[in-house]
């Protein structure tokens, strides 16, 4: 990325810092009376040394006056110094909270196929650990340029005061520390910029492992996945070693340009005192503002990694807070608070791909109260048809009606609350079992719970677990069978008893026995009721009012089961097969 690109993510950093000017201004006052204070040890230090003339020619009464006055401004110093830390921790914290909670706002407004075609081990990487990069570089930022410019300024006033000549010495010296710095950050930005992004490949990876541990287990994947992860983490280590070289010589190289105005001031120092221009004490006392007002300029050239390391992570977190949201709904978009039922598809088309043409002039009138089932082979797009119906995915062309009225004039939350779904992929999250079953109805009752419960099936399961409804659900519900989790996910819909059911491959994970029973659920569940039934055992499906049997994209046969397999068409051998002896 560019030196501009580099300075906008900057000042957007920045920018997030506005609300709390009130923080700023605490910080700058703290750092200017803590370095005031501090900048007037050294006038007092040589004051204290010009009173020491040689043996016997000591004036102990006026060192002891000093050293008092010592003692109650490095306490002083020591207060604001606090006062700074504290201000600066504050305006970062705070900063960095409003940074993360736009992130992870920002994932629940980007449409779904950008969540589809990303890692989610990277964008986890992103809110958690570039975040944490943003604070850290902050951090030291704020603390070293409050800090900072207050010292070049006073250091700079004071030995202006004590000699004009030296003082113009070290400010034509100081601009090396300048070169230095801008030399290494020209090198290590880019360096910085493939680490964060290295690492997020990194994080990604071992998300996608740890997460399906069965699967590599089972595939024997263990030898190749390490030697992937190897392959990965030696690309961070290349580039993180090359990155952290040229940062580790920053503070080398300052603290060297440092020692060359530091002894450029001794010697001319020396050679002042000599001639009676200053006193000793003054000699070292300008020695201590020199390495004082040089101290500053090293340490932003050691903050340089820091701040490298921020803006590579602040440049990744931005490009998820600049993706475009989720189409949003119109302002006069309809709130639907009931509905018949009625679904009609007319004349939609959709892609995934551009390229790559999908579904096509797809029609389908479903009247209140049907019960639809969608069948066809893997990819034909039975979940895409879902995936529309929900606007999880927007049409590309035609539109989709309920009770007459395109989906896109309504709000998307009123219209997905008409719907109930069951997918064949379970999600739980870690929370008791009455919270996952209460998911869509927070405000339920353990009555209404437990009706639910027995609804689905799942009644006397959790009546078996160690703390039946108030059992926690681990992180990723492994303390559970995956047929326990999808009855729960039934038990979910159950409560909220919706007025249209879309049910994708819901009893999967079921066995034969309690699939039949959480059938004769859902029949009575789907009485009056709009339902879209995917599935691949045609068995569960016999009773559907309407078949759709799709095959890429496309819908080549439509009616009811034996209809269908009068026909003696695809279904019929799609059913024939599932049901074939030997």
């Amino acid at each position: 990325m560019n030196k501009n690109n580099t300075r906008q993510a900057f000042m957007r950093i920045l920018s997030y810092t506005k609300p709390y000017r009130l923080y700023v201004v605490g910080a700058l006052l703290s750092a200017i009376i803590s370095v005031a204070l501090t900048l007037f040890n050294p006038i007092l230090i040589g004051r204290a040394i010009d009173l020491m003339v040689g043996p016997g020619q000591v004036d102990y009464n006026g060192i002891f006056k000093i050293i008092l006055i010592l003692g109650v401004i490095i306490i002083i110093g020591s207060i604001f110094q606090w006062l700074l830390t504290l201000c600066t921790n504050s305006l970062t914290y705070r900063t960095v909270k409003d940074i993360r909670i736009e992130a992870f706002n920002k994932l629940n407004t980007v449409p779904l196929k950008y969540i589809d075609s990303k890692s989610h081990g990277d964008m986890i990487n992103r809110i958690v650990y570039d975040v944490e990069m943003i604070s850290e570089g902050l951090m030291q930022g704020f603390t070293q340029f409050f800090t900072g410019i207050a010292t070049i300024i006073g250091t700079l006033i004071f030995m202006v005061y004590i000699d004009v000549w030296i003082a113009i010495l070290v400010v034509v010296l100081t601009p090396l520390s300048f070169f230095v710095a801008s030399f290494i950050a020209k090198r290590t930005h880019s360096l910085f910029t493939e680490q964060s992004s290295t690492e997020g490949d990194l994080s990604g990876y071992i998300e996608e492992m740890i997460g399906n541990q069965k699967i590599v287990k089972t595939f024997n994947y263990e030898k190749r996945a390490q030697d992937k992860f190897e392959k990965i983490n030696g690309q961070l280590y290349d580039v993180g070693v090359k990155a952290q070289f040229y940062s580790s010589i920053t503070r080398p190289a300052a603290r060297f340009v440092n020692a060359i105005i530091y002894a450029s001031v001794g010697i001319i120092g020396a050679v002042s005192a000599i001639s009676g221009r200053i006193s000793i004490g003054q000699v070292s006392s300008f020695l201590i503002y020199a390495n004082q007002y040089t101290t500053p300029f090293s340490e932003v050239t050691g903050v340089v990694t820091q701040l490298q390391t921020a803006v590579a992570s602040a440049q990744r977190l931005f490009s998820v807070l600049d993706e475009e949201d989720e189409i949003q709904d119109s302002p006069d978009a309809i709130v639907v608070t009931e509905t018949d039922g009625h679904i009609d598809l007319d004349n939609v088309e959709f892609s995934y791909d551009p390229d790559r043409k999908f579904i096509q002039n797809l029609n389908i009138s479903v009247k209140p109260g049907d019960k639809v089932a969608i069948v066809g082979p893997t990819g034909c797009g039975k979940t895409t048809i879902i995936n529309l119906l929900m606007r999880f995915y927007d049409v590309d062309k035609g539109a989709i009606k309920i009770d007459g009225v395109n989906i896109n004039d309504m709000t998307r939350n009123s219209m997905r609350s008409m719907f109930g779904m069951v997918l064949q992929e379970t999600w739980l999250y870690s929370a008791s079992v009455r919270d996952n079953i209460a998911y869509g109805k927070p405000d339920a009752t353990d009555e209404e719970v437990i009706r639910a419960a027995k609804l689905a099936r799942a009644h006397n399961f959790i009546e078996r677990l160690a703390d039946g409804y108030d059992t926690i659900i681990s992180e990723d519900g492994n303390n559970i069978s995956h047929g326990q989790k999808q009855l729960l996910c039934i038990a979910r819909v159950m409560l909220v008893e919706p007025p249209m059911l879309i049910l994708d491959e819901a009893t999967s994970s079921i066995d034969t026995m309690t699939e039949v029973r959480v059938q004769e659920a859902f029949t009575t569940l789907m009485e009056g009721r709009t339902s879209f039934v995917v599935a691949h055992r045609l068995s569960t499906i016999q009773e559907a009012d309407t078949i759709l049997v799709m095959d890429a994209g496309n819908i080549i046969e439509t009616g009811n089961h034996k209809e269908l397999l009068e026909k003696g068409g695809f279904y019929h051998n799609l059913y024939n097969s599932q049901f074939a002896t030997n």
